[in-house]
């Protein structure tokens, strides 16, 4: 297989995560004090990918400011604008002229933990596929209503793709992970506007792949995944990820936690100060942030000047 290149779609405005978006791209906001574009750069070093393309848009300076060309990260990034919001496929579109092989694709808004993401490379590789889709097994159809379900043959190859399905025939739902070979491009050149959305949408180009006889497969390697839209999406993410990890807090070694401050499951951000007495519980505490004494808080954010309780 040729060399396998990251690709992290980070364009978006997320205006429905205000008022967050106006200082932080969503990629830059926080799970477990890492940026969730942080976390997907981590998978790419695990895989042994060397290169990766960030694909930019809304607050590209701070992005590209915070990770720079890669260098700390142990990578090599490329940066490239998108000037329109126009779907995912469009995004992946603008990479192509940096991808001339296979590519694992992330989703900058979405926090997942997978602990077998190596078979995702390892299926891709068994040659006999131009996609695999990470997906995972729900236990209920409303999450998958939420997103996009895949229908499958009597050998496990993708038949269909439903965008957002009203009656998903099965519990399969897929999570904003995807290893392309560079076939894709040809699919997307091809791919229509949706009338839902009127965006090129990347499920079209996987259904355009299927019809002209392109294999696609799935590997159902995740084990919790999260669309972060809205402010409290960005709360619970946090909180699955210490019980992931199996502690109690995430406390930067930057912050100052004064006398009488209690906390418990928070995460408390680079140079956050906070002040006692006051006790905190299920609340993230966001970079430079300073909160004095006062009421006891449950399920909140915090930023600068903000208290949003979740």
């Amino acid at each position: 297989m040729d060399e396998l290149v990251g690709v992290i779609l980070s364009a978006g405005k997320g205006s429905r995560i205000d008022p967050f978006n106006a200082h932080f791209p969503k990629p830059l906001l926080p799970i477990g004090n890492r940026p969730i574009m942080g976390h997907h750069l981590e998978l790419f070093k695990s895989l042994g990918i060397k290169r990766c393309c960030i694909v930019v848009g809304h607050l590209m300076d701070r992005i590209i400011n915070h990770f720079g060309r890669g260098g700390d990260a142990g990578l090599s990034i490329r940066y490239v604008e998108q000037n329109q919001i126009l779907g995912i496929a469009h995004a992946v579109g603008q990479a192509e002229p940096h991808l001339d092989g296979p590519f694992l694709l992330c989703l900058g808004d979405i926090f997942y933990l997978a602990t077998e993401m190596e078979r995702l490379v390892a299926r891709y590789r068994q040659g006999d596929v131009s996609a695999v889709l990470a997906v995972k097994e729900e236990k209920t159809k409303e999450p998958v209503r939420r997103n996009f379900t895949v229908e499958l043959d009597d050998n496990g190859f993708v038949t269909r793709v439903v965008e957002k399905p009203r009656n998903p025939v099965n519990l399969l739902k897929g999570c904003g992970i995807y290893l392309f070979g560079p076939e894709v491009f040809d699919a997307i050149r091809r791919t229509p506007r949706t009338a839902l959305r009127d965006e090129y949408e990347i499920t079209s180009t996987i259904q355009i792949m299927i019809d002209e006889g392109l294999k696609v497969a799935v590997e159902p390697i995740i084990d919790w995944d999260l669309n972060v839209t809205f402010p409290g999406d960005l709360l619970d993410g946090n909180i699955a990820y210490l019980d992931h990890l199996g502690i109690d807090n995430v406390i930067d070694e930057t912050a100052e936690v004064g006398e009488g401050v209690v906390l418990e499951r928070c995460v408390v951000g680079p140079h956050a100060k906070l002040l006692g007495p006051r006790r905190l519980k299920d609340t993230v505490v966001l970079p430079e942030t300073e909160l004095g004494p006062g009421e006891d808080l449950h399920r909140v954010l915090v930023s600068k000047g903000l208290i949003s309780r979740c």
